[in-house]
């Protein structure tokens, strides 16, 4: 494992919260880097949908378990858990959003970050 300052690789966590959302059946998982982005506050974005609202809060479930075990890393903020929308894990130099499927389309981070590069990671079925 790989520590800059004491803090994991951001591409090491960001491995670590994609294996958790796989490990749920989280939806169309996309990876922005934003490395390369002179205003983005993160390195990466991690974005992924759910089914619904229980499989959103599995998914979130899942991923904080997964990077702690993992990697001994917890989130630093968490937004979103109380209606299942939106939870936002915000892990400093990674952030990792699980849509509920809905309410990805409508916020489209995707395409508000169209300028990161973009990696699509295959639905496991």
């Amino acid at each position: 494992m790989y520590k800059i300052n004491n803090q994991i690789d951001s591409e090491i966590l960001c491995k670590s919260i994609v294996e958790g959302m796989q490990e749920n059946k989280a939806k169309d998982i996309v990876v922005l880097d934003l490395r390369e982005i002179h205003s983005a506050v993160t390195d990466f974005f991690v974005i992924c949908s759910g089914e619904s609202s229980t499989q959103v809060d599995g998914i979130n479930s899942t991923v904080v378990r997964h990077t702690r075990k993992e990697l001994k890393e917890r989130p630093w903020h968490v937004e979103g858990k109380g209606n299942s929308e939106w939870v936002l894990l915000d892990y400093v130099n990674v952030v990792a959003h699980i849509f509920y499927k809905d309410a990805r389309g409508f916020f489209d981070l995707e395409g508000l970050w169209a300028d990161a590069k973009r990696t699509n990671i295959p639905n496991l079925d």
